[in-house]
């Protein structure tokens, strides 16, 4: 491999800024500011706006559409005659 080709690959905190949840994974992303973490350590910080801990498809607050209303209407709209 060739030398001082590669982005640096750290610990990173991502921290989601809708539910003030955070966590620790690795990334080559840079930071500017950074964050002391749990284990006493400070980590390059990332601030996201939304991640799993917030996202309706993970937490089950996803709403789902009434297509069936929508197909009938077409069918009935568009029936051969």
């Amino acid at each position: 491999m060739k030398p001082d080709i590669h982005p640096n690959y750290r610990q990173v905190v991502f921290q989601d800024l809708s539910s003030d949840f955070a966590f620790l994974t690795r990334s080559t992303i840079a930071a500017k500011e950074t964050i002391k973490w749990e284990d006493g350590n400070e980590y390059p910080l990332i601030k996201v706006d939304i991640s799993s801990h917030s996202h309706p498809f993970y937490t089950g607050k996803q709403k789902t559409i009434d297509a069936g209303g929508r197909v009938d209407k077409f069918r009935r709209r568009y029936a051969q005659k």
